[in-house]
């Protein structure tokens, strides 16, 4: 059975760093097009970062420069690498994976079968 489970969240105030971890179970998350995703109280789920199986990345806009999406295929983990944190990057982050190849950016929540349950990140000003 196909499980992702994030950590690392927490409370930081603006300008810190977090990583958030996702450890996957159940296959090989070198094969899969996996991303970060994040929803804050009453906006729709966005697409934050995506890696593709050939180690392409991509990033919305808001967070380029700032974080950073990588994989360690030996440990089966995908990360996400948070600097320079803002205010508005509070949300709940989910981790996400689909077993094909990404689908354009790869930040469409449509395009994932497998999700996480989520973990916190609140931002301070």
């Amino acid at each position: 059975q196909v499980q992702l489970v994030e950590s690392g969240g927490g409370s930081v105030q603006a300008g810190g760093s977090l990583r958030l971890s996702c450890a996957a179970f159940g296959y090989i998350s070198r094969n899969y097009c996996m991303g970060w995703f994040r929803q804050a109280p009453g906006k729709e789920r966005e697409g934050v970062a995506s890696i593709n199986r050939d180690g392409t990345t991509r990033y919305a806009d808001s967070v380029k420069g700032r974080f950073t999406i990588s994989k360690d295929n030996a440990k089966n983990t995908l990360y996400l690498q948070m600097n320079s944190l803002k205010p508005e990057d509070t949300a709940m982050y989910y981790c996400a994976a689909q077993p094909v190849q990404c689908l354009a950016t790869g930040l469409s929540q449509y395009e994932y079968n497998d999700w996480g349950r989520g973990t916190q990140v609140t931002v301070s000003s």
